[in-house]
């Protein structure tokens, strides 16, 4: 065992962060003997450096995190401090001094991962992100690594914990939207701001850095369309349950039959209760693989929380130091097929949509003659009326979305049609 320790750089000490280091110095031994040499944490840049860090020396500490990742001596670089910047000039400029990077950053890598990618191969270093999604489940490597020779067709998952609970909730208990929120805050599974979470934005990060990896394609945040789940409610949970379905806010990669494009979504969907992900409860993530030669993988575990991302972290700084050891990198950036990415207009599933009607004869047929108009074949229909209105539930068969959107907006002309109460995508079937 080489006796010389690799410097480790840690920029951010928060909730992961702190973790990070945490077990740095816990398990020390057992990193020295996984890896081959001692690992040494040499720095913690910090904004506030009067606050109390249980375990962590605070002779480390600094708020100079651009000196910290320029001292030249730095093997590994801890990005865990989130955002753009100062993320993105410090992880660069860590490649110019001869750094290699373990970054969390989703935001960061969805938005500006081709540059970093580019800036990492220009230094001869490495970048990894295991815990970038879906926490602890491991993920990233196996569709980088594992499944390098296979060809995927989909990635289909639920990775944002708190939007799981909250429609979790919703679900097993009849809880509204507002209430399972307000839980989901209480115990601290929600940010005092849960837009992110629950507008989708986490989530459509996630997606395109998957669909990036999984089609060797380069896909950015702002291909992935995202609709968030505050509109989600009871009613669309009884609906669902009529149908044996659970509503999921899924992040959706997906190839194009012709594989000539793919596609990268987030949105709330009904999904069959005998779907694997139908069963993932509470805060837990889970990720659906289908691949050409492996057939159908899933991937389940924690997805948030200082310790499953700290896990993730360190089987990168472990990856990334026996690389450093034998003066090689690992696997950076493959976007060889340059495929297109489609709009949602484009993408095909079946819907599920309520609409609010007059009780009256010859509601349905004019009903039905909109969707064969627009091409959208209806598999089911179900009607309830009561004192002049109705409520009529249409579930088609697979339709092109802006087939959908075109129906829909024809429905709204219709004076027998008082409004469209909801419409949800079918997936997993």
């Amino acid at each position: 065992m080489r006796t010389r320790p690799l410097k480790v750089a840690l920029l951010g000490c928060g909730v992961v962060g702190s973790e990070v280091a945490r077990i740095m110095t816990t398990h020390a031994d057992d990193l020295a003997a996984r890896i081959g040499a001692p690992v040494e944490l040499a720095g913690v840049a910090v904004r506030r450096p009067d606050k109390v860090r249980g375990g962590v020396d605070p002779a480390l500490i600094t708020t100079d995190a651009t000196a910290l990742v320029k001292r030249g001596d730095i093997d590994v670089v801890v990005e865990v401090i989130g955002g753009i910047e100062p993320a993105r000039t410090l992880i660069t400029t860590a490649f110019e001094h001869g750094a290699s990077v373990v970054s969390a950053n989703k935001a960061l890598l969805a938005r500006d991962g081709a540059a970093l990618y580019a800036a990492a191969e220009q230094h001869g270093q490495d970048l990894y992100y295991e815990a970038a999604v879906a926490g602890a489940i491991p993920l990233i490597r196996p569709l980088r690594e594992s499944l390098a020779g296979d060809k995927i067709n989909r990635v289909m998952g639920i990775v944002n914990g708190t939007t799981n609970f909250i429609l979790d909730k919703m679900d097993s208990t009849g809880a509204g939207y507002q209430e399972a929120l307000d839980e989901a805050t209480a115990l601290g599974y929600a940010e005092a701001d849960p837009t992110a979470d629950v507008e989708g934005f986490d989530a459509a990060a996630k997606a395109a850095i998957l669909a990036g990896i999984a089609f060797h394609t380069r896909v950015r945040l702002d291909d992935v369309y995202r609709e968030g789940m505050t509109e989600v409610t009871a009613a669309d949970f009884a609906s669902a349950k009529q149908m044996g379905c659970t509503i999921k806010l899924l992040a959706i990669c997906e190839r194009a039959a012709d594989g000539e494009s793919v596609t990268a979504r987030v949105h709330p969907a009904m999904i069959p209760l005998s779907h694997p992900l139908a069963s993932v409860r509470e805060a837990y993530n889970a990720v659906f693989v289908e691949a050409e030669a492996a057939g159908r993988l899933m991937f389940y575990g924690p997805g948030a929380g200082g310790s499953p991302t700290a896990s993730a972290v360190l089987g990168d700084l472990v990856a990334v130091c026996r690389n450093r050891l034998n003066e090689a990198t690992g696997p950076g950036e493959s976007a060889y097929t340059r495929l297109p990415v489609s709009s949602m207009g484009e993408v095909v599933t079946r819907y599920h949509i309520s609409l609010d009607v007059a009780d009256k004869p010859g509601v349905l047929a004019q009903v039905a003659t909109v969707f064969a108009e627009h091409g959208v074949s209806i598999d089911t229909v179900r009607q309830q009326g009561k004192d002049g209105e109705a409520s009529l539930v249409v579930v088609t068969h697979r339709a092109a979305d802006a087939a959908l959107s075109g129906t829909v907006e024809a429905l709204r002309k219709l004076d027998t049609v008082r409004g469209v109460a909801s419409i949800m995508r079918v997936e997993g079937e």
